[in-house]
Parts: structure tokens; C-alpha cells; sequence
């Protein structure tokens, strides 16, 4: 499905609910799509602090 851009504003709520039954949900602005609407992957919603603990270095001069 493509929506416009004034149709995603006002009717969000409802091309939620058919992104997450599996319905490929496209917003369009001059009949151009410019996003796809999809659910998040589980696990992927959540962040796990310290995640990247020792694997990155952050120097004084910006640097890694």
C-alpha cells in the first residue's frame, strides 16, 4: 500500500496496525515513496548498555 504524506499524518494509527500484519506500508510525498513502514525486529527495540564495552576507544583528539 502507498499512502501520502496527509494521509500517514491523519490516519498513522491504522497503517501501523496493517505494517504489523505483514502489509508492505510505503509514504509517499508527490506520489514519490519516501519511507517504508515496518515492524522493529524483536530484540532490536531495546538497547544493551555497555554493549560495546572494550571494543571501542575514544582518544582525547577524536580519534578511535
Amino acid at each position: 500500500m502507498i499512502a501520502n504524506m496527509h494521509e500517514a499524518k491523519t490516519q498513522l494509527s491504522r497503517l501501523v496496525e496493517r505494517a504489523l500484519a505483514g502489509e508492505e506500508v510505503l509514504i509517499a510525498r508527490a506520489g514519490t515513496p519516501l519511507v517504508r513502514l515496518q515492524p522493529v525486529a524483536p530484540g532490536q527495540a531495546r538497547r544493551t548498555p555497555g554493549a560495546l564495552r572494550g571494543r571501542v576507544v575514544l582518544h582525547d583528539d577524536g580519534s578511535s
